[in-house]
């Protein structure tokens, strides 16, 4: 049963973010065209191609256990993460909530861990991510890692 409330928070968790990094921008095109910015395609183009994944990990364990520590947390991305993507990550620290299906509001400490790499790695790096999560849900008991993923052009 726990089970199915961590997969419910990580969806709805998902869920959440993308709207409401999306809201601005489907406001945005709401406009009248009166007051119209110029084209994004008159805009000089920077950076090269990218993909940047978002990956967002619970630290609540669903048979309710002590949480996932600040610790244990960095030392899964030194072992797990870091051999793999070694140019650079960002780590964000957050706090998720949902409504698990009772109707009751429950609310965690989380991570987000943002990845960046060139599209024309995208194949290969898609499978360490996926190796990535699946190992985060095996050590912590977690029954899903929430994962968005965006096209970028990036520059350093």
């Amino acid at each position: 049963m726990n089970v199915h409330f961590t997969r419910t928070r990580a969806v709805l968790a998902a869920v959440g973010l993308l709207l409401a990094v999306g809201a601005p921008t489907a406001y945005a095109t709401l406009d009248d065209g009166a007051t119209a910015a110029p084209a994004a395609s008159s805009a000089p183009l920077r950076g090269e191609p990218y993909i940047e994944t978002q990956l967002f990990f619970g630290t609540a364990r669903p048979d309710g256990g002590p949480a996932v520590t600040d610790q244990q947390f960095m030392a899964f991305v030194d072992k797990e993460v870091t051999p793999d993507f070694p140019d650079g990550l960002t780590i964000q620290a957050g706090r998720g909530q949902w409504r698990d299906a009772s109707g009751t509001i429950e609310k965690e400490r989380s991570y987000e861990l943002i990845l960046l790499y060139p599209r024309a790695g995208a194949q290969s790096s898609d499978r360490k991510i996926e190796e990535i999560r699946r190992a985060y849900e095996k050590a912590f008991g977690q029954e899903a890692v929430g994962r968005v993923d965006d096209e970028a052009r990036v520059d350093f």
